[in-house]
């Protein structure tokens, strides 16, 4: 029997396919191992999206590479978009590595790994860049988070040509899975505890554009209503023009369908988002806003922006900062663009040094602070239910959960401070106070 450690870096998609690894490896008669030291095998599933996640990918493997030194025997296997993008030139450059899997290659990992560990190992192709696949809900998979809460991926690949992306060379054109598959993995999380599915994808509203004309994402989410008891689906990663009023309508009937939707906006300048090759204006944001709105007075918006893209002005930037203060979203996240290799962008003229890339995302971030400060006080003195996650991350005196207007892991958190509940459960919680971005208040009995 064999044993091994994981490492998963990168986004939510990522650790999807980490929990097929694990539950690949695990139906194979392996064992997860939490010390690196012990295990025979070290696994890290990598991002290569950006620069930064390439240069933290490498980190990791060296940190990885220094364990197996000490442990003789042992081997490096690392799988995923770095391998994906930079392919046969990593052999040379990492040559503690004693096996590379692409992206495509979480569902059958412990057939690749078997070639580590026959006497001839060097026969066994050193990079393994296997075909485009698609998960099924037939796959085995074991959950790294908490069993009460489930990453839903519902697409691969993308079909949007942002000229600053890597994405589609990384991860192939949009391939979506059939909803009656979807429908089945959705039941077996729910018989394993889980209390909320966040749907994911590059894009989720392209959902279905490579099947048929009735794979659509409010089909599929009518057929989640239907078929599951779920309390709450989540909806992550919509591309802005491909929010549809039916869409709206359907979550304003529906309030298992959370009031969130994370929106990457990427910019609001129309000059700006024309060069990032994606299909809106300045306007198109505005109205946008506003329908979700008038649909859904109550919801949470979280976008996501990159400040420094080539030939972006003081003026943009000032454009965006307004667009803020006009519109007042509940989370925004910041990043400073990065030049890709291979990705248009790298050529186009009028790139934006560093200081001013890490000065505007700076600025960005401080204006956001404190329009979330404002923002937080209309939840003081409701009652809201609340998912517990369990005790605080700050301190065992406190529970912690989230409210249907914070996502997992990027939003902030309500501390409970009054009254008892399980991991799982969902309370209500009068909230008597609100902080830049968390909230405080006691269950409701």
């Amino acid at each position: 029997m064999h044993s091994f450690h994981l490492v998963s870096l990168g986004c939510a998609k990522n650790l999807v396919d980490s929990e097929m690894i694990i539950g690949g490896l695990a139906e194979a008669g392996w064992t997860y191992e939490e010390s690196p030291e012990k295990a025979q095998v070290l696994m890290l599933n990598t991002c290569g999206f950006i620069q930064p996640a390439v240069e933290e990918a490498v980190d990791e493997i060296l940190g990885l590479a220094e364990i197996k030194a000490q442990n003789p025997g042992q081997k490096l296997v690392v799988v995923g978009c770095l391998v994906q993008r930079y392919g046969n030139s990593l052999p040379a450059e990492l040559p503690e590595v004693d096996l590379f899997v692409g992206t495509e290659g979480c569902h059958d990992m412990p057939a690749r790994l078997a070639g580590l560990f026959e006497n001839h190992g060097e026969q066994h192709a050193k990079v393994q860049l296997p075909d485009r696949f698609i998960m099924d809900s037939s796959m085995p998979r074991i959950l790294t988070t908490p069993s009460f809460r489930a990453w839903f991926k519902i697409t691969e690949g993308c079909d949007n040509r942002c000229s600053y992306c890597m994405i589609p060379s990384i991860r192939g054109d949009l391939r979506s899975r059939p909803i009656d598959d979807l429908v089945q993995e959705a039941v077996n999380l729910e018989q394993k505890g889980a209390r909320e599915l966040s749907l994911i994808a590059q894009d989720i509203t392209a959902y279905g554009n490579d099947l048929d004309s009735e794979s659509t994402l409010t089909n599929l989410l009518q057929r989640l209503l239907t078929d599951t008891a779920i309390p709450w689906f989540r909806l992550l990663y919509l591309y802005p023009s491909g929010i549809t009023d039916r869409l709206l309508e359907l979550m304003a009937a529906n309030s298992r369908i959370v009031p969130y939707l994370d929106i990457p906006f990427q910019h609001v300048s129309t000059s700006v988002l024309h060069r990032m090759n994606r299909r809106y204006s300045t306007e198109d944001l505005y109205s946008l806003v506003e329908r979700i709105r008038h649909y859904l007075p109550d919801v949470a918006i979280r976008t996501t922006f990159l400040v420094g893209f080539p030939g972006e002005t003081e003026a943009d930037v000032e454009q965006l900062m307004a667009f803020m203060r006009d519109v007042r979203l509940d989370h925004v996240g910041v990043f400073p663009y990065a030049n890709e290799e291979g990705a248009p962008s790298q050529l186009f003229p009028d790139q934006v040094t560093e200081e001013d890339k890490i000065a505007r995302r700076d600025a960005v971030l401080t204006l956001q602070a404190e329009l979330s400060a404002g923002i937080q006080q209309k939840y003081v003195g409701r009652k809201e239910l609340v998912l517990v996650e369990g005790l605080s991350r700050e301190t065992d005196l406190l529970l912690e959960g989230r409210t249907r207007f914070q996502a997992p892991d990027v939003d902030g958190c309500v501390y409970i401070n009054d009254g008892e509940a399980s991991p799982g459960e969902l309370v209500e919680v009068l909230i008597s106070e609100a902080q830049t971005y968390d909230l405080v208040g006691g269950i409701v009995r």
